[in-house]
């Protein structure tokens, strides 16, 4: 898959994770060169991250597409997903996060970690579905979706993550939703796991 660089542009904003607001706290890194560190969360209503139970299920799926990689993490919140995999030895992630306290707080983050690994954290401030219209020079690896609940944004992203050549074939795209709902996919992206945490459902998908 090709390795060419992402051109960042100028992009309006996007929603941050909508969950119960938790206050400030802390996310550790579960698993690679970076295992162990913690980082700050934003005091940002509904934002929080994904869980340790989850995300140490999503990379042991993960487990060997990650090294040399490309990723974007559409709904950045904390940075739990992207953190994970530049840790895991992600060549480069994109953290989207619309709110600018998060966003200023992941940017601090990537620049300290990237100093640790040989991968490269970048965050854009914007809006996931706007940041999705535009054309990629090439397309990534793997693809984290994980919108706000009850807003329905999940099969928008995935619509246009295909409609504008996000993913090829041999990507991957990540999509944690509501329990009760069955994203949306495409007819050549093949459901590879699929799991539940309470009312939460998380699904790795193979696009062929």
């Amino acid at each position: 898959m090709p390795r060419s660089s992402y051109k960042q542009k100028s992009t309006p904003r996007h929603d941050a994770k909508q969950r119960s607001h938790k206050g400030a706290g802390e996310l550790r890194i579960i698993g690679g060169l970076l295992r162990g560190r913690k980082l700050t969360i934003a005091d940002v209503p509904g934002l929080r991250p994904t869980t340790d139970r989850v995300r140490e299920t999503l990379f042991n799926w993960l487990q060997f597409e990650l090294t040399d990689s490309r990723c974007i993490d559409l709904f950045a919140g904390s940075g739990a997903l992207a953190f994970e995999a530049l840790s895991r030895g992600a060549q480069q992630v994109i953290l989207v996060e619309k709110d600018a306290q998060a966003a200023n707080l992941l940017a601090q983050h990537a620049a300290k970690l990237s100093e640790a690994v040989t991968g490269q954290a970048l965050v854009q401030r914007g809006d996931a579905l706007h940041f999705l219209q535009q054309q990629p020079d090439s397309s990534f690896d793997v693809i984290f979706v994980d919108p706000p609940f009850g807003m329905g944004l999940a099969d928008d992203c995935l619509t246009l993550i295909a409609q504008n050549n996000w993913v090829s074939s041999g990507s991957w795209v990540y999509v944690e939703t509501e329990k009760a709902i069955q994203p949306q996919v495409p007819a050549t992206w093949q459901l590879h796991r699929e799991k539940f945490a309470g009312q939460v459902a998380f699904r790795l998908y193979h696009v062929n």
